[in-house]
């Protein structure tokens, strides 16, 4: 219940923030280290560990994942607080030996992360 409500929260202040409050740096730093190896740089899941999860990391710049970030622009953020795919991401890094520091994420960085990751998969 706490993760959902935290969710929401974030959600609401990512849809109801100006994407000029967005710091596209912070949210390609962010990506970068901490997405990129499994969905790779250009988003396309082609990262170093794309294919060693089950199910395979997906490829992020589909038309149908564009739709889904369209209808629902929260989408990457909650989908980084809440895992639905449950601990996929934790069990992959830890089965590949990659030991990620823990974030304390900030809205800020929900926020930078989507605008960056927006512009990433909209780009054609």
């Amino acid at each position: 219940m706490k993760a959902l409500c935290i969710a929401a929260l974030g959600v609401s202040l990512l849809v109801q923030a100006s994407p000029s409050f967005a710091d596209a740096g912070n949210g390609k730093k962010l990506f970068l280290a901490r997405c990129a190896m499994c969905h790779g740089a250009d988003a396309k899941g082609t990262g170093p560990l794309a294919n060693k999860s089950n199910p395979p990391t997906p490829d992020l710049t589909t038309a149908a994942f564009r739709k889904r970030l369209t209808d629902y622009p929260g989408v990457i953020v909650s989908s980084v607080i809440l895992r639905p795919n449950g601990d996929l991401i934790p069990r992959t890094l830890r089965e590949n030996g990659v030991k990620l520091a823990p974030h304390a994420w900030t809205v800020q960085d929900f926020r930078d992360l989507n605008q960056y990751m927006s512009g990433l998969i909209t780009r054609k």
